[in-house]
């Protein structure tokens, strides 16, 4: 099995320059600004950039000094240079010209645009480099049902489900206790344990607010939850450690929120090597020919000895930073070593050889 990321594993190969894409128009919008500050505090070596892309998809350039949340709730970011995009960078045109903004960028839009392909697919249009879920990862991995049948296609175990879609009436098979959830939310939004019939309608309604698909689960008191975080590079797999939260019976959005905010590293969960081997296997039966180019964060339950896939974070809270010894060079490890998509090189053979056969 492939080790660990510890600071004796790794070369020090730290990236020069980082832009830290963040925002979004979704309801994970203000988690993503608390991902991005986290961030600045953590990755002290690198030089980094931000753009924030924000409700009306306008990007800004934010002065490193400012990122700050006041800064976005206040509005302040619209004083500052908005950017388009060019093939290979960010631009920002002005009366004296104009300046790019290039290298490598990481997509830390958690949610809507940024777990949904939206910005996968803007940034390889321009072809810029990018930590983050391509658009067939993030179509997996968004929306929970997906991850279910990626899950069968790859003999990967999960938990039971059944999905309600709006506005269509049918009886739930699945006995209480259950979660309800909205089929493509992360955070905790929307998310309701129901331990009684009389519960269910309303927790639907709920989830129907943010979403037109849920996903309904049977809840599992006392399950036994592991947290494992991360990527390839350079053909080789690379994991974090392997955490166990320590959580209330169920995290909504208010501690889901202080919880994206984590810097410190957290402890080592006290498990036999043949279960942190088994959550590692499923981990990149995961990952391999799907992720590559992103860190993502898996969270399994552990059943009666079974491993079962609860979910995949394609663009973690935070990043997962918390998981890594040496998050830095982490980091700096999958953005040297990113997929390269080869663009089609357009020819007019055919029309040429048309229109020579026709004497055109």
């Amino acid at each position: 099995m492939c080790p660990e990321i510890t600071s004796n594993t790794l070369e020090r190969n730290y990236i020069l320059k980082l832009t830290i894409l963040f925002g979004g128009a979704s309801f994970e919008h203000e988690i993503s600004i608390v991902s991005a500050i986290t961030l600045k505090e953590k990755l002290t070596t690198f030089d980094l950039s931000f753009v924030f892309c924000d409700g009306d998809h306008k990007f800004y350039l934010i002065e490193p000094s400012k990122m700050k949340a006041t800064t976005f709730s206040k509005g302040e970011h619209k004083k500052m240079p908005e950017l388009t995009l060019k093939s290979g960078a960010f631009t920002h045109k002005s009366m004296f010209g104009s300046k790019e903004y290039s290298g490598v960028f990481l997509n830390l839009i958690h949610g809507g645009d940024g777990e949904d392909g939206v910005i996968a697919s803007l940034l390889d249009f321009y072809s810029i480099k990018y930590i983050g879920p391509r658009k067939e990862a993030c179509t997996f991995s968004y929306d929970k049902r997906f991850t279910k049948y990626l899950c069968q296609a790859l003999t990967i175990k999960s938990v039971a489900y059944e999905v309600f879609y709006k506005n269509e009436h049918k009886n739930l098979t699945i006995s209480f206790p259950v979660i309800v959830k909205p089929a493509s939310l992360g955070s905790s939004i929307g998310v309701s344990i129901v331990k009684e019939e009389s519960e269910f309608d309303y927790a639907l309604d709920t989830a129907f607010e943010y979403d037109n698909v849920v996903l309904v689960e049977p809840f599992i008191e006392n399950v036994k939850e592991y947290n494992l975080a991360g990527f390839m590079a350079n053909e080789k797999m690379n994991f974090s450690i392997v955490e166990e939260p320590q959580k209330e019976e169920f995290l909504d959005f208010e501690k889901k929120y202080m919880d994206f905010s984590r810097s410190e590293q957290v402890s080592k969960a006290s498990i036999e090597e043949e279960l942190v081997n088994k959550l590692k296997t499923n981990f990149e039966k995961v990952y391999r020919g799907l992720f590559e180019g992103a860190l993502i964060r898996c969270d399994f339950f552990v059943v009666d000895g079974e491993v079962l896939l609860n979910e995949i974070n394609p663009i973690p809270g935070s990043m997962a930073n918390y998981l890594f010894e040496n998050f830095e060079e982490s980091l700096s490890l999958l953005a040297n070593s990113l997929p390269h998509n080869k663009r089609v090189k357009v020819s007019y053979d055919y029309i040429h050889s048309i229109s020579q056969a026709k004497g055109k």
